[in-house]
């Protein structure tokens, strides 16, 4: 079978969405151009800054798309196949995925952008808010935890680790120049993107020659270290204003995915490449996973995301310029998410079972696979290696400052502290629980050492999908005190939340064994999932209370 036919009709039906299902939402939701967003009323130069969409869909596509769209795929499809990946990703994308996105965006801009947990607050009350708030903000810890320790894993690569370890460290500098030559020296959009990208090409080819390697100590491995300094990076990128690098970088990093989706798709059709690896491979995984809930969880973002619903309502619907921007940063940012996804499961399609690379990293598989579409039009493989790792890092910077950043509001509106210390002491508070998870050293029942990525990535995708669930519901009460038809956000809500509450028993599974078997153990990943599940139900609790009443006085 040719890969070209099955990415060829995933990009038809991406498109067809985007012109038909989410123009029927744009349409259901009443976007008006002339109505004044959030935006231009603030305008405080902070956090509200009105901007124009193609560079607000940057920063937003770049935001929530990250490494998730990339690492899901690839590991659901080598456990499972790819064929029920591939499934999940284009009907995900576009009627769950898309839906959550671009509802997330215009629910937070018709509530004077306001993030998802403020509306919770003013339809279920001051305990449905705290539940939401302390869900949201442990999810949030989870995604910086995951994606800290994939970066460092990233960096200590012994064959490409130091070189993109060098060019990311000179991409973030070059995203602060242009934060500072944007909006202190005024230099035109016009101008400033083809000089920086000319720097971030520059970077990309010079990383590789003088490469950043730190070496381990007595206490701490190499990796170890980075995730230190990564966290440290979150820290400053948390406090200080969105222009100066949150903007500017994510701007950068929405042409990383660009070109990658670009170059992917083109060398996709160019190449003529085979499917080899296996379309189905059962409902159970080697290792014991059920298809059915895992499939749904590992496969977060680049179907749907719960994160998304905290970038579009905590930092994008602070940005729109005009409500009609929603359709396409909103709807048409996830779509493009489901575009990477679909190239990330294209480089294990191109795999044969046997080929050694099914046993690597997510990053390699998918840098080697994409370097090897693009070679087909002439790009040198080493270069497209190199641009990919260091893409695949871009991707995850821009969704660990973004994480940290809205879980530092979170924890201010939970404390209260809403000055300039409070908002150091919040981001502290945020990142010394992934500090703590990144320095642990993890092992297998055969004692062999795990990447802290790989233990936490179940519970973040199914926290993350939970999210999910529960900001649908919430969406789904406002429509329906909105007297508007909430069919499209309940039906998704609901499966979201059937998978998520049967994963998280199936992660709490060993610890109530354990304690039934009378030898009761100290599991991490249980006691997580019990406290998850527990806030899960506290709000659906909340959420039935609402709609009795509203049923009742109607």
């Amino acid at each position: 079978m040719s890969l070209y036919w099955i990415a060829l009709s995933g990009g038809i039906l991406f498109l067809a969405a985007y012109f038909s299902y989410g123009r029927f939402l744009s349409k259901h939701f009443d976007l008006e151009a002339n109505r004044k967003t959030p935006a231009c009323e603030v305008n405080d130069g902070i956090d509200y800054v009105p901007t124009k969409r193609a560079f607000l869909l940057g920063q937003h596509f770049s935001a929530i798309a990250a490494a998730g769209p990339i690492v899901g795929p690839i590991l659901a499809s080598l456990w499972f196949g790819w064929f029920p990946v591939l499934l999940w990703i284009v009907g995900g994308a576009i009627f769950f995925g898309a839906v959550h996105d671009f509802s997330s965006l215009i629910g937070s801009v018709r509530h004077k952008a306001a993030s998802i947990a403020e509306i919770v607050k003013e339809y279920f009350g001051p305990r449905g808010h705290v539940f939401f708030l302390m869900f949201v903000w442990f999810s949030l810890i989870y995604v910086i935890t995951a994606f800290t320790d994939i970066t460092s894993s990233s960096f200590v690569d012994p064959e490409l680790g130091g070189g993109v370890a060098t060019s990311s460290i000179l991409y973030l500098l070059i995203g602060l120049l242009m934060g500072i030559a944007l909006y202190k020296f005024r230099m035109p959009l016009g101008i400033a993107t083809p000089l920086f990208l000319l720097f971030v090409v520059l970077a990309i080819w010079f990383g590789p020659h003088i490469p950043t390697r730190i070496l381990s100590t007595a206490s701490l491995s190499s990796q170890q270290i980075w995730n230190v300094i990564l966290l440290g990076y979150c820290f400053v990128a948390s406090v200080i204003p969105v222009w100066l690098l949150l903007q500017p970088r994510g701007y950068l990093g929405g042409f990383f995915l660009y070109v990658t989706l670009a170059a992917g798709m083109i060398g996709i059709f160019l190449g003529g490449e085979k499917v080899a690896y296996p379309a189905f491979l059962g409902f159970t995984s080697a290792k014991g996973m059920p298809l059915f809930p895992i499939l749904f969880v590992t496969v977060a973002c680049g179907a749907c995301s719960g994160f998304h619903g905290i970038v579009s309502s905590g930092t994008t619907s602070k940005q729109i310029a005009k409500e009609t921007d929603c359709h396409m940063v909103g709807y048409g940012g996830m779509l493009l998410e489901g575009l990477v996804a679909l190239i990330a499961l294209s480089t294990v399609m191109v795999l044969a079972k046997s080929d050694p690379l099914v046993n690597a990293g997510p990053d390699r598989i998918y840098a080697e696979g994409l370097s090897r579409f693009v070679q087909n039009f002439g790009i040198p493989r080493d270069f497209a290696r190199a641009f990919t790792l260091l893409a695949f890092t871009t991707f995850i910077y821009d969704t660990l400052d973004v994480a940290t950043r809205l879980a530092r509001y979170i924890f201010q509106e939970l404390t209260g502290w809403k000055n300039a210390w409070g908002r150091m002491v919040a981001t502290l508070a945020s990142l010394a629980i992934p500090l703590f998870c990144v320095s642990l050293k993890m092992t297998d029942p055969q004692g062999n050492l795990i990447p802290a990525w790989k233990v936490f990535w179940t519970i973040f995708g199914t926290s993350n999908q939970l999210l999910a669930a529960l900001t649908l519901m919430i969406l789904s009460v406002w429509l329906m005190k909105s007297k508007k038809s909430w069919w499209m956000s309940a039906i998704p809500m609901v499966f979201m939340m059937v998978v998520t509450l049967w994963s998280l028993l199936i992660m709490m599974k060993p610890m109530f064994t354990s304690v039934v078997s009378g030898a009761p153990s100290l599991d991490f990943i249980g006691i997580v999932a019990l406290g998850l599940f527990a806030l899960a139900v506290l709000l659906v609790i909340e959420a039935f209370g609402v709609w009795r009443e509203r049923r009742g006085a109607s």
